[in-house]
């Protein structure tokens, strides 16, 4: 059963406290994670129909405590283990008020614990949502279009994987907490995207991943509020979903950015972002996502497409291929090198990436908007299509197929 919105509301930001509670005490996240998914199903089935309790997170500890030793009850090979726990430290209700030992932050240990290394990255994800943001894999299954089984089979792996490495609920060493936190931030990063320009279905848009990876991250501002790159991350997420409103049409058609109404972009989330960007650039050591976040402000901040500063974007982007050398951001670049200098120096841009990595269909779709730019009809309408047959996204596939229906076979190919 789905909790009403209110509920869901306050149980999501208590998942990651209920787990560090019994993962500190008990040490197996494994066991753990499921005795509170239980808890989470009990709450969303009593809570409407009983109320929410007066302290709902002593409320899930105490249920899932409870279905965690019913679990060892059951199972006679773990009978010794629970003894044993039993003696070391007594199964305890917590209080409204019980402080978590000083230092601990649940929150993000268990991102660290959920984005280990040894886990794939499809699996840190799902981890991620279920573990730290608390939806259920019914949940997780849907937003990422895959049957049920089968992220249950992921999330498995995830927590076989982790188990097998020996991972401990604490934080990385100094020396690694530098590269595990860029996992973090790689996997919150994912979670948007997917959420922001769906890969695939029927939405361009799923907008609980979004909204789920704009809460995650700003728990782990709010935890470690002066790294650079968690606040630029946040920036980036507020200034790029400012636009989410004004993306689709009204039979949910992609509308892209040149022909967006921007009087409907966010201007809180604007505010915001840009507030972030400049509280981090220069006052930080420079990294991709501060990069990244200082152009979606140049973008979020002007007027039409015409009157964006778009050789500073170009200059930005420079910047980024050092610091986060890829096709993608390559494929970016040379949009913005088109806009600031014409399309046929995008196009040479388009031309250094290889057309066999994976990014075949924001390769094709951007030459093609390059090449009706610089005149070749022709050829415009030839990638158009192409970039449709490789999308899995209907709404994408539906705005390449109209693009390419405005060219009429035959058009003159000549480049101008």
């Amino acid at each position: 059963m789905t909790a009403p919105a209110p509920v869901a509301e306050v149980l999501r930001p208590l998942v990651p406290q209920v787990l560090g509670v019994l993962v500190r005490r008990y040490g197996q996240f494994d066991a753990c994670e499921d005795a509170v998914q239980e808890a989470l199903l009990a709450a969303s089935e009593q809570w409407p129909a009983e109320g929410v309790p007066d302290s709902p997170r002593s409320w899930l500890v105490t249920v899932a405590t409870r279905r965690l030793t019913d679990h060892w009850r059951s199972e006679s090979a773990r009978r010794r283990r629970e003894e044993s726990v039993a003696v070391r430290e007594p199964v305890a209700v917590p209080g409204p008020d019980e402080e978590q030992p000083a230092g601990s932050d649940d929150t993000l240990k268990l991102l660290f614990l959920c984005c280990h290394p040894a886990v794939s990255p499809s699996s840190q994800v799902a981890l991620t949502l279920r573990a730290v943001g608390g939806l259920t894999t019914a949940q997780i299954a849907s937003a990422f279009l895959v049957p049920e089984a089968t992220m249950t089979r992921r999330i498995t792996r995830a927590k076989e994987s982790i188990a097998a490495a020996g991972s401990t609920f604490s934080e990385p060493s100094p020396a690694d907490f530098g590269d595990r936190l860029r996992v973090v931030l790689q996997v919150l990063y994912l979670i948007f995207n997917e959420g922001y320009t769906a890969t695939s279905g029927e939405n361009l848009v799923r907008d609980e991943l979004a909204a789920e990876a704009i809460r995650l991250t700003r728990a782990v501002h709010a935890l470690i509020p002066d790294e650079g790159e968690v606040a630029a991350l946040l920036a980036l997420m507020l200034l790029t979903d400012a636009r989410r409103e004004a993306r689709t049409g009204p039979d949910g058609e992609l509308v892209p950015l040149p022909e967006q109404d921007r009087t409907r972009w966010d201007a809180a989330m604007i505010t915001e972002g840009e507030a972030l960007v400049d509280a981090t650039i220069g006052h930080a050591a420079l990294g991709p996502y501060q990069v990244q976040a200082a152009i979606a402000a140049l973008h979020a901040t002007a007027p039409s497409t015409e009157e964006t500063d778009w050789a500073q974007i170009v200059e930005l982007y420079r910047v980024l291929q050092t610091l986060m050398p890829s096709p993608v951001v390559t494929i970016n670049q040379a949009v913005a090198v088109a806009q600031a200098s014409g399309p046929a120096r995008g196009l040479e841009l388009l031309d250094t990436v290889d057309a066999k990595l994976d990014v075949g269909r924001r390769l094709d779709a951007v030459r093609a908007h390059l090449l009706e730019l610089a005149g070749d009809l022709a050829g415009a309408r030839e990638f158009y299509l192409r970039a449709a047959e490789r999308t899995a996204s209907l709404p994408e596939r539906r705005y390449l197929v109209e693009r390419a229906g405005r060219i009429a076979p035959g058009a003159d190919s000549a480049r101008n």
